[in-house]
């Protein structure tokens, strides 16, 4: 691996450490070395500001000058709460900047690389850049697309289901799995679960067993909001947002000041077919306000909805070591699926035994 290459990997570990963290802002790392050391190093930090080329600007002192910094994405151009990292680069006296991609930030978009060029500073772009694809690839999405990235994750028995017939369903997968589970609400934005599971199961969706941090945003998908009022997650509001998605049609929810005076915030979306709310309206209006990175933990038809409409990006299976038979609750609702060519097809990318269980993690074949 060359120097530039080592570098930028360091600057992709340290950016990582932000994700579930600086939403609407990208987690990036910022590594700087002068002749061949570290003199500083800088992550996004929490709420998006200051971003991670600042921080390590400021770590680095005056040893910045003749120095080369490796960025995880392009120096933002623009000037917002603060002035743009490009500027800040150059007036660090900073010789050389390596990028691993371009932001797709229209604000930004190669303007950040042009400002560092017309600054006299040497330039190198694309240093992993797949990588770095990866890395960003939720506020990609939220940029490009208008929708957050969705993982879905399943925690199933051997045969596919996620409760007996009686809906018995704690704990089908053991204590490792589950605290893993919690790592990746850790890293995500917002947790979210359909109107049937937060009946159902009581979620609080709060990242527990991590220390103290921010939790994430915990999101319940219901077109009416015939939710329990008593619930763990409104009686937990204080401890984190809770956001709750339902019908934009007038007189779809009854009362909706019962649930903004106990501290939830609404959140409009439209009605698709079968009177669902449609998933790409559910994640457009998430991104529009600011979310990058959205962790779905079910249930079956809020599951299967975003599988039919091609809105998963990357999808986590825990499959335990027993069987609930086919009176079991199968863990997707019905998809409509008469042939197999309609499937929707992951490709596997990791597969490791968590405790007693089995992780397994995919992606869509196509992206």
């Amino acid at each position: 691996m060359s120097a530039d290459a080592r570098f930028m990997a360091l600057a992709l570990s340290l950016g990582a450490r932000g994700l579930g963290r600086v939403w609407p802002n990208p987690a990036v790392g910022c590594v700087i070395v002068n002749a061949g050391r570290i003199v500083g190093r800088g992550a996004t930090a929490p709420g998006g500001r200051p971003h991670a080329e600042r921080v390590a600007l400021d770590q680095a002192g005056e040893r910045a000058r003749g120095a080369t910094a490796y960025v995880s994405l392009e120096p933002c151009a623009h000037t917002g709460r603060t002035p743009p990292c490009a500027e800040a680069l150059a007036a660090a006296g900073i010789a050389r900047v390596v990028t691993a991609i371009e932001d797709p930030d229209p604000r930004t978009a190669g303007r950040g690389h042009a400002r560092l060029r017309a600054a006299g500073l040497k330039v190198t772009t694309g240093v992993l850049a797949a990588e770095a694809q990866s890395a960003h690839r939720g506020f990609f999405l939220r940029v490009n697309d208008g929708r957050p990235m969705l993982t879905l994750k399943l925690a199933t028995s051997f045969d596919g289901r996620i409760a007996t017939a009686t809906g018995e369903s704690r704990w089908i997968t053991g204590g490792a799995a589950r605290r893993l589970v919690h790592g990746e609400r850790a890293r995500h934005d917002a947790v979210l679960v359909g109107g049937g599971t937060a009946r159902a199961d009581d979620p609080a969706l709060t990242v527990r067993g991590l220390g103290s941090r921010p939790q994430p945003v915990r999101i319940v998908v219901s077109r009416h909001l015939n939710l329990p009022r008593d619930s763990r997650l409104m009686g937990s509001a204080g401890e984190g947002p809770v956001w709750l998605v339902h019908d934009a049609a007038p007189g779809a929810v009854t009362s909706p000041e019962a649930w903004t005076g106990r501290g939830a915030e609404l959140v409009a979306a439209r009605a698709g077919r079968g009177g669902q709310l449609d998933p790409a309206s559910v994640l457009a209006a998430l991104a529009a306000r600011g979310l990058t990175r959205v962790f779905c933990e079910g249930g079956g038809a809020l599951a299967a909805s975003f599988l039919q409409a091609g809105l998963v990006d990357e999808l986590i299976g825990f499959t335990a070591g027993l069987a609930l038979g086919a009176e079991g609750q199968p863990a997707l609702g019905a998809l409509g699926i008469e042939e197999l060519s309609e499937a929707p097809r992951f490709a596997l990318v990791e597969t490791r035994a968590v405790g007693d269980d089995v992780l397994h993690r995919w992606r869509p074949v196509d992206g």
